[in-house]
Order: C-alpha cells, then sequence, then structure tokens
C-alpha cells in the first residue's frame, strides 16, 4: 500500500469516527448541561466551597466566578513550582525560576499549557499531577462553561440569567472530562504509554554517556492533555516521544482525542437552541476549513523539491519515522486549529508555506474547530459577523437565531475578534524591535521572523506550540508571552459573555420570508468566507514578512 493511499484511508478513518460519536457525545454534554440533578459527588463540591449549584448568574456574576477560579490557580500553580524542591517526589528537581514559573501558572490555567521547560527535567511529580494535570481539567472545563453560557443567551429570552458557573465547571469536570479520560488513558496504557511513580533511572547512551530517564504519570496526563485540548506534554518531546505516543494506533488515538469534544460541541449548541441543523452548518464550517488545511499542509510536505526530499519521498526534517509526512501532518494541522499545542513533528521544521498554514490555523482564532469550548464561542462570534455582513448587503437588520444583532451586540463581536490579532502583531513587533527579542531567534531572515511570530500567535490564541528551537525561556519571553496567554484567554470571555447577557436579554423575533436561514449551506459558505477574508486582511502582511516569503523563496 503506498504512503498515499494509507494517509487517504487514515484521514477517512479519523472522519468517520468523530462522526459516529457526534451526534452521541453532542446530545450527553447537551444532556449535561441542561440536567437539574446534582450527583452525590458534585453536591460535596459545592459544599466543600460554599456554592449554591441552583442559584442563577447574571454575565457579570459569571464572569467574578472564571475570573476569581483562574486567579486562585495561577496563585496556586506558581507556588507549587516554586517550593516544589521541598515537597515529595520532587526527583530532586530545584525550584522553576519566578519568571518561569509565573509563564507556566498562566500558561496552564489559560488552558494554552505553552511550554519553556522540559517537563522530564524540571517538573516534579507532585508538580506535574496536583499542578499541571489538574488545571488540564479545570481549564477546559472554564472554556466548556463559557461556551454554554453563550449558548444560552441565544436559547433563552427576556432574561439575563446564564447558569451558575460553578454548576457547569463542576459537571464538565466530573461527567465529561474526567470519564473520557480515564477511558483514553487506560486505551493509552494498554497501547505501551506508562504511567508510574518511579525515580529516575540512569542508563547509559550508545556513545557511553549517562543519561537519566525520568518515569511519571505520563498516560493519565497525556489523556487529558488531548482531551481538554490543553498540550502540555510530560517530556520535552511532547507526542513525538514514544512514552507518550508509542505508534500508530495511539498517534491516530490522540489525534480523534482532541478533535472529539471541539467537533461534538456544534452538536450540543443545536441540541440547546432547539435546532439541531444550526449544529450541523456550524460543524460543516469548521469541518471544511480543516480538512483544506490537512490536504494543504499534507501536499506541500510530499511535494516539496529538492534531494533529499524526493530521496525520502517528502520533507523527512523534524518528523518521526515512526509516523512519516501524513500522519505529522494532519496531526500538526489539528493541533495548530484546536488550541492544544500537542506536537509529534517540530514545525519549525516543516516547510516556509506549510508553516504559513499552521499558523494561518491559529490566526483564524482556532475555531475548525478550535479549543474544548473556545472553538464553539469563537465560531458563534464569527456567525454573528458573517449575519451582520448579510443584513448589510440586503439592507436588512441582521438576526441570528431568533435574537437581533444590534448596535450593542456588534460592538462586543468587533472587540472579541480585535484582541487577539492586536496582542499578537504588537507583541511580534516589540520582540523584533528589542535586542531581547532578536536574540532568541535561532534563524535569520524569514524563517527568524516566522519563529517569532508564531510564539505570540501560539500564546496569543491559547494554543501553546511553537517553531522548535526558538529560545524563549528568557525574562523578556516568559513575561510577555505569559501577558499575551492571560489577556488572550480572558478578555475574549469578558466580551463573550456580555454579548451573552444581551442576548439573554431579548425578546424572541419571529422568522420572515426575509429572515437569512443560518442553518443552510448557503450561510455555512458565507461564514467560511468571512472567516478567511477578515483574517486574511489582519494577518496577511504579517504572513507575507515570514512563511510567504521564505516558501516563495524556496
Amino acid at each position: 500500500m503506498s504512503s498515499v493511499l494509507a494517509d487517504v484511508l487514515l484521514v477517512a478513518a479519523l472522519i468517520g469516527a468523530l462522526a459516529l460519536v457526534h451526534r452521541p457525545l453532542g446530545d450527553y454534554m447537551a444532556a449535561v448541561y441542561s440536567s437539574t440533578k446534582h450527583l452525590r459527588v458534585e453536591k460535596w463540591i459545592y459544599r466543600s466551597v460554599g456554592a449554591n449549584p441552583d442559584a442563577e448568574m447574571r454575565w457579570p456574576a459569571y464572569l467574578r466566578g472564571v475570573l476569581a477560579f483562574s486567579a486562585v490557580g495561577v496563585i496556586f500553580l506558581y507556588v507549587l513550582q516554586r517550593v516544589q524542591d521541598k515537597l515529595p517526589l520532587s526527583l530532586g528537581f530545584k525550584p522553576i525560576t519566578p519568571d518561569q514559573a509565573f509563564n507556566t501558572a498562566v500558561s496552564f490555567v489559560s488552558n494554552t499549557n505553552w511550554q519553556s521547560y522540559s517537563g522530564e527535567t524540571a517538573m516534579s511529580h507532585i508538580a506535574q499531577t496536583a499542578g499541571l494535570a489538574v488545571q488540564n481539567f479545570v481549564s477546559a472545563a472554564v472554556g466548556i462553561a463559557v461556551a454554554v453560557a453563550l449558548v444560552r443567551g441565544f436559547a433563552r429570552s427576556r432574561t439575563g440569567d446564564l447558569g451558575n458557573f460553578w454548576t457547569d465547571l463542576v459537571r464538565g469536570t466530573v461527567r465529561i472530562l474526567l470519564p473520557l479520560s480515564v477511558i483514553a488513558a487506560v486505551l493509552l496504557i494498554s497501547a505501551g504509554a506508562i504511567q508510574n511513580f518511579g525515580d529516575l533511572h540512569t542508563i547509559t547512551t550508545l556513545t557511553g554517556d549517562k543519561q537519566a530517564i525520568s518515569p511519571g504519570a505520563v498516560a493519565s496526563q497525556e489523556a487529558i492533555k488531548d482531551v481538554g485540548t490543553n498540550g502540555g506534554g510530560f517530556f520535552n518531546a511532547n507526542s513525538a516521544h514514544p512514552f507518550e505516543n508509542p505508534g500508530g494506533f495511539t498517534n491516530l488515538l490522540e489525534i480523534f482525542l482532541l478533535l472529539v469534544i471541539p467537533f461534538s460541541l456544534p452538536r450540543t449548541f443545536g441540541k440547546m437552541v432547539g435546532n439541531v441543523r444550526q449544529g450541523y452548518a456550524i460543524v460543516a464550517a469548521m469541518g471544511i476549513i480543516w480538512f483544506l488545511a490537512v490536504v494543504a499542509v499534507t501536499w506541500i510536505e510530499y511535494a516539496h523539491p529538492g534531494t533529499a526530499s524526493q530521496i525520502a519521498g517528502g520533507s523527512m526534517e523534524g518528523k518521526e519515522q515512526r509516523f512519516g509526512e501524513g500522519p505529522s501532518s494532519l496531526f500538526a494541522v489539528s493541533t495548530t486549529m484546536t488550541s492544544t499545542g500537542s506536537v509529534n513533528s517540530f514545525h519549525d521544521s516543516y516547510q516556509g508555506l506549510s508553516g504559513g498554514v499552521l499558523l494561518l490555523g491559529m490566526m483564524l482564532g482556532e475555531i475548525a474547530p478550535g479549543g474544548v469550548g473556545s472553538g464553539l464561542y469563537g465560531m458563534l462570534i464569527m456567525a454573528i459577523i458573517a449575519v451582520f455582513l448579510a443584513g448589510l448587503m440586503v439592507g436588512r437588520t441582521p438576526e441570528y437565531l431568533g435574537k437581533k444583532i444590534g448596535t450593542r451586540e456588534i460592538k462586543l463581536a468587533a472587540c472579541y475578534i480585535l484582541i487577539t490579532p492586536a496582542l499578537v502583531l504588537i507583541g511580534t513587533a516589540v520582540a523584533m524591535a528589542l535586542p531581547d527579542g532578536k536574540e532568541a531567534m535561532t534563524n535569520i531572515d524569514a524563517h527568524g521572523f516566522s519563529e517569532v511570530l508564531y510564539a505570540y500567535t501560539s500564546a496569543s490564541n491559547n494554543n501553546g506550540s511553537a517553531f522548535a528551537g526558538f529560545g524563549a525561556n528568557t525574562p523578556f519571553f516568559n513575561t510577555t508571552l505569559g501577558l499575551c496567554m492571560t489577556l488572550g484567554r480572558f478578555l475574549p470571555m469578558v466580551f463573550v459573555l456580555a454579548l451573552a447577557g444581551s442576548l439573554a436579554e431579548q425578546k424572541p423575533i419571529p422568522a420572515t420570508a426575509g429572515t437569512l436561514r443560518t442553518e443552510k449551506p448557503l450561510f455555512t459558505g458565507l461564514l467560511v468566507g468571512a472567516i478567511m477574508i477578515i483574517t486574511g486582511l489582519t494577518f496577511f502582511p504579517a504572513l507575507a514578512l515570514g512563511p510567504l516569503a521564505e516558501g516563495l523563496a524556496a
């Protein structure tokens, strides 16, 4: 079987698996967030934090819950890293430096999971499990909670109530993320991923040198790393490491895991607003963009000219021999379009144009399908923009799901889509203007610029992947990227929740003959076009200086 045919079958199997679980998982998540009953373990949690799970919250109270919970998480994780040498199972590792501890704390709390350290040589077992792994669960649950709050804004009327943040947070963790992660961890362990709390193992390499190999609770962290679209790997090599990703089956499983919730949440949206066809329109737009990116990156990596590439059958630099161009490209596209950041190959080694596609996937706002929760609310914001543009073209007041898109709603949506471009472009410009920024570049010219642009794009969009070799562990980058991760995560949530509150207060508008049918393929095409045009106009100059210049010069 040719490698191309094998890659086609791999993509087909992945799409089939995602389609198979789309309806049952989407319906289950809708039932979880619509239920009025509480599990016994959930009641214990509510009592321990003093929360009333049945109390409704308006958007300011919901937002305060999000910000307060996240702030406590940052402080706890920061302190844990600073005192890890004094805790059990420290493996003899030193405390993390203040700037790196800050960067890592906000990285995991913001669901970014950017890592300027090598996990197997820096983080203790306690820091990995009680700190990083816990944030993998709760940061993902926060993202789903905010998305559900926005969906309730569309589904409810004449009320400002959006549900209860603490209830949504606990249910997302206990009923969705935890069960899926347990199943995934068992599958990973059965396929060869490691899971233990052993001491460092010293081995002799082929060259006679000594090397310390770190064991750990790898499978459990790997599971939630992908299920929660987190991306923080136990090892520096991330999913290219055989302890995290032993073979072809686990590689496909991990891609499936990082896509399964984002691609199922549109079904949840459709069920909660009472029109599943609306969910199909959203997931179709996500799927079209994702599939086109997979085709583009795979084709470029196979077809890139050059003697070495032709002998190898494609561009193999920076890729695992176990996977090859196709599965590596599929993983790369899926991780950059889901705010995951997990990698099984080094994106720095991709060709200029394919690296540009990976950058573009993040610049879209990671909405195809995006991170758990953040992908859905990002796509719904773009749907509002698309409806507004359609209204301008026909001279009609825009409506979406029976809600009028007025001045307040479009201002909030516009503020949302302007945040991350501002962070990316300003951060990149400052870094390129200062010696601290240019010294971190391991390459010159267009590729070096792409390294810096990728770093701020990844941080501001809460992705977490990086061009390998970029020297980010400096006080300058730990601080500036940490600020981008914080603002890129929580400022958009402010506008999303304010928009949800505004929509929930409206009286539904009956559909008429002039109402835009947003469940039709025409709207899906309009939505995809609006996304590509807005992103292209925003980021084309930066892409032209980096990956486009490098690709056209090759």
